[in-house]
């Protein structure tokens, strides 16, 4: 199977749009702030943007409560070319439990992992649907430890059941999982050190013992 270059799609598509006066609008579901540092500061050149906080996979409430308080401030702080507002997702996690029941002791980045993407994915979808949006994208391409080919092809299968474009995208490309570390220290936001569900967080304190 020949690999997907996302990154020269997404050029092609902000390419396409920039030749027509209205700004496109973009749901962008978000993991955390650090993620979303360089996912805003590349696409709010050439899209309006809506941030999507649903993650009811991050355990526990007081964990999701900070990672959303981060992303919250780190909007206020950064400044865009074109509006960034954000929308709170439910945390439920009950969802998430019910999405990977019997998934639970598979390694991290298998089958409990895609169960989780779909999860996001499909909530953010319905989300982009309700607000009208053009384009629906996620920051968890740029993580180097996600399966960028797998998250795309979910998200291209569920903008096509929803109706909503969906956005191409590898943001680990042209440096910028690097660029989201610099723009992590610059405004001091939280980095944790695991995904978010208690499955990561244990396979994360395994390997660190």
């Amino acid at each position: 199977m020949n690999k997907i270059n996302y990154q020269k799609i997404l050029d092609g598509i902000i390419e396409e749009n920039s030749k027509n006066e209205i700004v496109p609008k973009l749901l962008l579901h978000a993991c955390c702030a650090p993620c979303s540092s360089y996912c805003l500061e590349y696409l709010s050149n050439f899209f309006e943007i809506i941030i999507f906080y649903y993650n009811p996979n991050i355990s526990l409430k007081e964990e999701y409560e900070y990672r959303l308080n981060e992303e919250k401030r780190l909007i206020s702080l950064m400044e865009f070319k074109n509006s960034v507002t954000i929308v709170d997702g439910e945390y439920n996690p009950i969802d998430f439990y019910s999405a990977v029941k019997g998934l639970e002791n598979e390694p991290e980045g298998g089958k409990r992992c895609e169960k989780c993407f779909r999860l996001r994915l499909e909530a953010s979808a319905k989300m982009a649907q309700e607000l009208e949006c053009d384009y629906f994208a996620t920051t968890l391409t740029i993580s180097p430890l996600k399966n960028a080919q797998l998250i795309n092809t979910i998200g291209e299968l569920t903008g096509q059941k929803y109706g909503v474009k969906w956005l191409f995208s590898d943001f680990k490309k042209k440096e910028g999982y690097k660029r989201s570390i610099v723009l992590s220290n610059e405004y001091k936001l939280y980095r944790q050190n695991y995904c978010g569900c208690i499955f990561s967080k244990r396979d994360s304190n395994n390997n660190t013992n």
